[in-house]
């Protein structure tokens, strides 16, 4: 039995101290009915908790720790950067180093904006889709979700979904009536929303691979219609890419799918483990933003050093050319999490469990469904008492994983084969776990 003596404790006075205990909602552990471990220090692909337990960690901050952590590149160069200062307020060279390198990999962002969160982006990005379109509607999809501004926090997904709240509080109703919401991956929704009131629709916002119902994959087609309805009515297509860029492949998934949007959305690996995220697109768009343009926007620690760093050398790492004949850094994640999930899905099937197993890259999830999750509906549908049993029986063989069905998984440099390995092995006797509770059910 895992012992979480120490981490309780701490969690009961963290109760006292933050809403839920935690300074956000997925951390509570409360959609898998149990305490969450403390975390006390992370290396490479693990992390300690406050009771001495240590895990192999799928989580990775939620998806910027691609490079593992506390990598040494990365270390060494906060440490040397954190001597010269934290923060000016003022412009720096390293802001255009680490804009040139983020434009090397993601050229249709023509011109960037540093900002401080993926909510930030986002919410920056349609704020600049209004102004220049000068319309006031847009569409997001039913469990994407995009931050926690006021339009976007609409049959938002992630922790949202998790805890039973399509719509907040607080939210007005003049707000959401500006906000289109349709079911992912549905043509006929989209082509019918646009026929009906294209005119009015500045901007359509989408994860391109969704990973905040669980990890979604667009069908085949379906970015291209958005590319084609948008461009036919005048409207932005905006990638929120904080997850799966640098993630469904080096590009992201405009590079993976051959989609090219008006604007993107980066977060988490911009920032090496930093608070960091941009957006960016067309200079005909992104020269509306102040103080080139109209549209306002500002942000005191945007592009501080020491996030700017954090930033560039991890792009560094995962860009930097291979050896002769070897994958290069993205390829080689690709290929890991490739074994990892059909491993998995092996030891589903050997267990008589009915696993849906999805994969973009270097990212993946499970649902526990014999139906093909494909949107929000069908990824509610899935089992969530037996993710429950899952998810224990991983955590209790020291396999960290995100703590809901709804969230997404994901590979970083660090992780080993011989981790990989340890972990299917984990996941089989999890999975007969699972196997026993749906029988006794």
């Amino acid at each position: 039995m895992l012992n979480l003596e120490k981490s309780a404790a701490a969690f009961e006075e963290a109760k006292k101290l933050m809403p839920g205990g935690v300074n956000s909602p997925v951390r509570s552990y409360r959609s898998v009915d149990c305490n969450p471990p403390f975390i006390a220090r992370a290396e490479g692909s693990h992390i300690f908790d406050i009771d001495g337990n240590e895990y192999i960690d799928y989580v990775g901050s939620w998806g910027p720790m691609v490079v593992g952590h506390a990598h040494p590149q990365v270390v060494k160069a906060l440490q040397e950067a954190a001597t010269r200062g934290t923060s000016y307020g003022a412009p720096t060279l390293i802001e255009s180093q680490l804009a040139k390198k983020v434009m090397e990999v993601y050229p249709s962002m023509e011109v960037i904006r540093m900002v401080n969160s993926g909510t930030e982006a986002t919410m920056s990005a349609l704020r600049l889709a209004r102004g220049y379109t000068g319309r006031n509607k847009i569409v997001k999809f039913i469990g994407c979700y995009h931050g926690h501004s006021d339009s976007l926090l609409v049959k938002a997904g992630s922790g949202m979904a998790t805890f039973g709240v399509p719509d907040s509080p607080g939210v007005t109703p003049g707000t959401a009536q500006d906000t289109i919401t349709i079911p992912y991956n549905d043509f006929e929704a989209f082509k019918a929303v646009f026929a009906e009131q294209g005119a009015e629709i500045a901007a359509v916002i989408v994860e391109p691979v969704a990973g905040n119902m669980g990890l979604v994959l667009p069908k085949p087609g379906y970015l291209d219609l958005l590319r084609k309805v948008t461009t036919e009515h005048g409207a932005l297509l905006i990638f929120d890419e904080v997850m799966c860029g640098f993630r469904a492949s080096l590009g992201g998934a405009q590079a993976a799918y051959a989609v090219k949007p008006d604007l993107t959305c980066l977060g988490k690996i911009i920032g090496g483990g930093l608070p960091v995220a941009a957006y960016g697109g067309r200079r005909v768009i992104m020269e509306k933003v102040s103080p080139a343009g109209p549209v306002y926007q500002a942000g005191t620690l945007s592009g501080n050093p020491l996030a700017m760093t954090a930033g560039l050398e991890t792009l560094k790492i995962i860009t930097a050319p291979p050896e002769p004949g070897e994958p290069d850094y993205s390829r080689v994640l690709t290929i890991r999490t490739k074994k990892l999930v059909l491993g998995v899905a092996q030891k589903a099937k050997e267990a008589g469990v009915t696993l849906q197993v999805q994969q973009a890259g270097s990212m993946f999830g499970f649902f526990f469904s014999d139906r093909e999750v494909t949107d929000y509906e069908t990824s509610a549908a899935a089992d969530q008492e037996a993710f429950k049993v899952w998810f224990k029986a991983m955590l209790e063989q020291g396999i960290y994983l995100a703590p809901s069905q709804f969230e997404t998984l994901f590979m970083s440099g660090a992780h080993t084969d011989e981790e990989i390995d340890r972990t299917i092995e984990a996941a089989g006797v999890a999975l007969k776990k699972v196997a026993d509770y749906l029988a006794a059910r």
